[in-house]
């Protein structure tokens, strides 16, 4: 199994530093679709045998090899201010899917909000 860790180390947020198909440049060249089988592994892109993965605790696939600069170096972190704000930001976002999402499965079931029919 080939895994590409994408997020550590990589801050991004959906309105302040959304993910673009720039940072996906170097997963795509590690993915090499052309020719899966002379694909190599790099700092983010790792191969994982069948007896590795069956190895693990429980068969885990909560991978993960990169170091994360942030646990490291507590001093380097964005200020508090800075990750309430990307916190609140993420939460409006899922929130406004969320409603999105309840009015379309409402509308698609002839149901108001408060569950009536109409």
């Amino acid at each position: 199994m080939w895994v590409y860790d994408l997020r550590t180390n990589k801050h991004v947020t959906l309105k302040q530093n959304p993910l673009t198909r720039a940072d996906l440049d170097d997963f795509v060249a590690c993915y090499n679709s052309a020719n899966r089988h002379q694909r190599q592994e790099s700092e983010r892109f790792k191969r994982y045998t069948y007896d590795e993965l069956i190895a693990r605790d429980k068969v885990s696939l909560d991978l993960f090899w990169l170091r994360d600069d942030s646990l490291e170096d507590v001093a380097n972190l964005p200020a508090p201010a800075v990750l309430a704000a990307d916190i609140a930001e993420d939460l409006q976002s899922a929130l406004i899917e969320i409603q999105a999402l309840t009015e379309s499965l409402a509308a698609s079931d002839g149901v108001t909000r408060h569950g009536v029919s109409q």
